[in-house]
């Protein structure tokens, strides 16, 4: 009964999902001629509405922690990534716009795609390699200087709960490449968005800012460390039954 009941509740939110994005993406190019900050606003109205579906219908609900760490200034935001749940909360969570290092073909989604092609993401073609990087610093630096963050998810994908991925230090390249601190970010989300799961799971997500992490006088390497070694720990504070003796599961 209980699976059952999971089901409905996750075919429903499937449904108004479907049918709020194909209503909503139109709607959104008619706000293409508005300053950037009011037409992103107006865009995230979608994520606004997505993260109280998933409160009323799926049974998820959030809490926030560390959030007073956002500076006032530009930052690249590096998250822990388990669900799609952080991908939408978080572009309309944040004092400041967002910008998302992503694969270009996302942008050829209907109406979801078109969209994301209204927010100054960055693209990018990850088969292009070392030209790809080069974009993702050309157009980072003119974003943060706009008063954008760029935010990129280090382990590259959706990370089961309980383990961890591979850190790609693409980010903090950009970090010190641009003189930027970083804001890591620990979260939960996995325990009710599952990665590649249709169910959705009622429960809590937690979402814990770490402090900025200035690149001055370190390596993209040792950066990445920095990130790597606080977002780990702060997973074991937020998500300790999930782990085995303190140590994520390989």
């Amino acid at each position: 009964m209980l699976k059952f009941t999971l089901f409905i509740r996750s075919l429903l939110f499937l449904l108004v999902m479907v049918a709020v994005t194909v209503i909503w993406a139109p709607i959104c190019i008619l706000f293409a001629p508005l300053p950037y900050n009011q037409r992103y606003y107006a865009t995230a109205r979608w994520n606004v509405f997505m993260i109280w579906a998933a409160k009323v219908i799926c049974g998820i609900r959030y809490q926030t922690k560390g959030f007073e760490n956002f500076p006032d200034g530009p930052v690249i935001v590096l998250s822990k990534h388990q669900s799609a749940w952080e991908t939408i909360f978080l572009l309309m969570a944040t004092p400041r716009p967002l910008v998302f290092v992503f694969k270009k073909s996302i942008t050829y989604i209907p109406f979801f795609g078109w969209a994301i092609a209204l927010m100054r993401m960055i693209p990018i073609d990850r088969s292009k390699g070392k030209d790809a990087f080069a974009q993702v610093v050309v157009q980072g630096r003119i974003r943060l200087a706009d008063g954008q963050w760029v935010i990129m998810f280090p382990e590259g994908t959706r990370i089961p709960v309980g383990q961890k991925g591979h850190y790609k230090g693409g980010g903090t390249r950009l970090a010190v490449e641009t003189n930027t601190p970083v804001i890591p970010i620990a979260l939960n989300s996995g325990e009710c968005w599952p990665k590649n799961s249709f169910l959705k799971k009622p429960g809590l997500v937690t979402v814990s800012v770490g402090k900025p992490i200035s690149p001055e006088g370190l390596t993209a390497a040792e950066l990445m460390q920095k990130v790597e070694d606080w977002i780990e720990t702060e997973m074991r504070v937020i998500s300790p039954h999930v782990y085995q003796d303190g140590q994520a599961k390989k």
